[in-house]
């Protein structure tokens, strides 16, 4: 009898069946079963940390859970706390990963330290609360700067190189960044917000200058979410400065107010950016 015979015999399947069930009941089970009920130790976050701030044994504690698919970079013992500082912030039960930890502490005004010389910080007062967006606004959120009662006109606009802006930084009257302030509401008080740190060209700095001291200074959100679509808005606006907005032009057309009678800016529409979860024009 060959195999495909047997294999047509009944009674041939049935005890291949029996067999494999009890393959699976006594065999693999158990030890699927022995997988999930195996524990390990990890490190779990006890206390708010802020970014930058140590990591120690005070903030954290060692206990015990199924070690069925951790991450491969949870952090499983205390010794390896020694001189590590949060990446980003932590919550009470967070699991402590190694890609959340460094060695470095965090440096106030740490986005200054960036600058490379091709771009510029430059800071704009928020004059009342609806002005700067209720105090909602955040570092790494891009917005874009529109003008009111600008000249004798009292024109509003949004100025074509101030469509897409970076904010660096939200920043209180007492010079405290808004990601600084502390999580305890008892230590303080959520403070407003004084003054918007933006990222900008040298075009961009002399235009906010500008508006600073001859208008209202609005500012509208336009995306908040992943790093690669916020840097889709600013190439789109860098190509609209490079293209139409140079230094040469802006001496050429005088704006803004160079003249007695100031002309506001013309302006110019930059194509939707696409492949943003919370685009907003």
């Amino acid at each position: 009898m060959n195999f495909r015979n047997l294999l047509k015999n009944r009674t041939v399947l049935g005890l291949i069946c029996i067999g494999l069930s009890l393959l699976i009941c006594f065999g693999i089970t158990p030890l699927f079963n022995s997988a999930l009920k195996s524990q390990t130790e990890i490190i779990r976050v006890t206390k708010n940390i802020r970014k930058g701030d140590p990591v120690t044994k005070d903030n954290t504690q060692k206990i015990k859970v199924g070690a069925y698919n951790l991450p491969h970079n949870i952090l499983k013992d205390t010794s390896e706390l020694t001189n590590k500082f949060a990446a980003a912030d932590l919550a009470v039960g967070d699991y402590v990963l190694t890609s959340k930890l460094t060695d470095k502490p965090y440096e106030e005004n740490e986005y200054l330290y960036k600058l490379d010389g091709t771009k510029k910080a430059i800071s704009v007062s928020i004059k009342n609360f609806a002005l700067g967006l209720s105090g909602k606004l955040k570092s790494g959120d891009i917005v874009s700067i529109i003008a009111s009662d600008y000249g004798d006109m009292r024109e509003t606009f949004i100025p074509p190189p101030l469509q897409y802006v970076e904010v660096l930084a939200v920043t209180t009257s007492k010079g405290t960044d808004e990601n600084l302030q502390a999580t305890d509401q008892k230590a303080q008080e959520k403070q407003l917000p004084s003054t918007v740190t933006l990222l900008a060209n040298t075009f961009q700095a002399k235009t906010l200058a500008e508006l600073e001291s001859k208008s209202k200074i609005h500012i509208a959100l336009v995306y908040r979410g992943d790093e690669s679509t916020s840097k889709k808005f600013l190439k789109a606006q860098d190509d609209i400065n490079k293209n139409d907005l140079s230094e040469r032009t802006y001496s050429e057309q005088k704006v803004p107010a160079l003249n007695p009678t100031p002309t506001p800016f013309k302006t110019q529409t930059i194509q939707p950016v696409q492949g943003g979860k919370k685009n907003a024009q």
